[in-house]
């Protein structure tokens, strides 16, 4: 199963840049049964690898804008540093089902906006540049959190306002992607909160996933990879606020129980006495 979940996931990274964190920490941590930390941790180093593999394609295509990388990084990596920093202070927070319900409420609005043209503002970026780093801020905060965001978010923001066609979209994403992965993924290692043989077993089907996703991207046509992008990055907000909201009930069900246990093994106070007389 942590196989072909692999081979899905960087399927979807190849083609659109999308699933590295979105998809794999929800996956092991509902399916696998991993715990948050090592869920990130694990993510962190598998979308690692996945971009450091498919950036190449993009790189030998020039399907990467320098500048707009380089802002969204200005933004992205002190942000980073925030989110990992306080993933290790609140550590039983990690992966907060609120903050993936919010995460994935955000995603599935701002993926919805590729088919609403009047929201749409491709002019935006290369008229408001210097606004990139304060965007890319809160992506690289939620993605140290929880590794999920990068890009997902990142690439919406640049499919839908900026001038790039879908091509620069997801390779200029995938080298902003690889490097708050690398440095997340530096930090994780160096906190012990990997998982190893997960890990080599969602690359054993990740790395011929994700270079049939690079290939293919190639021969989809621009305005079918944008809805495909658009499409998974709904879906992949949908599976965010699912999986958060699963976490909460399943939370409230564990707090419920032992009071209720409580309440039918301790005879009230009134029965006692009235035994008693």
């Amino acid at each position: 199963m942590n196989v072909l979940m692999g081979f899905l996931i960087a399927l979807a990274v190849g083609l659109t840049g999308i699933g590295g964190g979105s998809f794999t920490v929800p996956a092991l941590v509902l399916l696998v049964g991993l715990p948050a930390a090592p869920a990130v941790g694990t993510a962190f180093v598998y979308a690692g690898v996945l971009r450091l593999i498919a950036s190449p394609f993009y790189l030998a295509g020039k399907h990467v804008h320098g500048r707009y990388l380089w802002l969204l990084l200005q933004g992205a990596v002190p942000g980073l540093l925030v989110g990992t920093y306080f993933l290790r202070l609140l550590s039983g927070a990690a992966g907060s089902p609120v903050v993936v319900i919010l995460l994935g409420v955000l995603l599935t609005a701002s993926s919805s906006i590729t088919f609403v043209s009047r929201a749409q503002n491709p002019g935006f970026a290369r008229k408001n540049s210097h606004w990139l780093p304060w965007l890319a801020l809160p992506i690289g905060i939620e993605s140290g959190f929880s590794s999920a965001g990068a890009g997902a978010l990142g690439t919406v923001l640049l499919l839908n306002y900026s001038e790039m066609t879908p091509s620069e979209v997801v390779g200029t994403d995938l080298l902003f992607g690889l490097v708050l992965a690398v440095i997340g993924g530096a930090f994780h290692w160096g906190f012990g909160s990997i998982s190893g043989p997960v890990l080599m077993q969602l690359l054993t089907g990740g790395v011929p996933g994700v270079i049939v996703g690079c290939l293919l991207g190639r021969r989809v046509p621009k305005r079918q990879l944008k809805l495909a992008i658009a499409v998974i990055a709904i879906f992949a907000g949908l599976q965010l606020v699912w999986s958060g909201s699963r976490t909460v009930l399943a939370r409230r069900a564990r707090t419920a129980s032992p009071a209720a246990t409580i309440s039918v093994a301790s005879p009230s106070p009134g029965t006692v006495r009235g035994g008693a007389n």
